[in-house]
């Protein structure tokens, strides 16, 4: 994982690596790219000071469960991340 991001989220931001998708079914049949849903899982990699009064409570390492159209993709020295709203995030694992 990588934990020297050159990227510092502000305020309640969060930086999360989401999980590999499955590449196969339970039965063994392989998924193609087209049909693989959005992976829901993650894990955090930088989070923000938080807002004025709440500070964020994930911290780098956490893994995360998040809603599926949580947060905007970005590209990152060839890394896939998203940035989402600590509210984005459902619970921590």
């Amino acid at each position: 994982m990588a934990n020297n991001v050159k990227l510092a989220p502000l305020h309640d931001r969060v930086v999360v690596k989401p999980a590999p998708g499955d590449e196969k079914t339970a039965g063994g049949i392989i998924i193609p790219d087209t049909a693989k849903e959005k992976p829901q899982r993650g894990t955090v990699v930088a989070a923000g000071p938080g807002k004025k009064d709440e500070p964020v409570s994930v911290k780098a390492g956490d893994t995360v469960l998040y809603g599926k159209y949580a947060g905007t993709e970005i590209q990152l020295d060839g890394d896939n991340l998203l940035i989402m709203r600590e509210s984005d995030i459902l619970a921590v694992l």
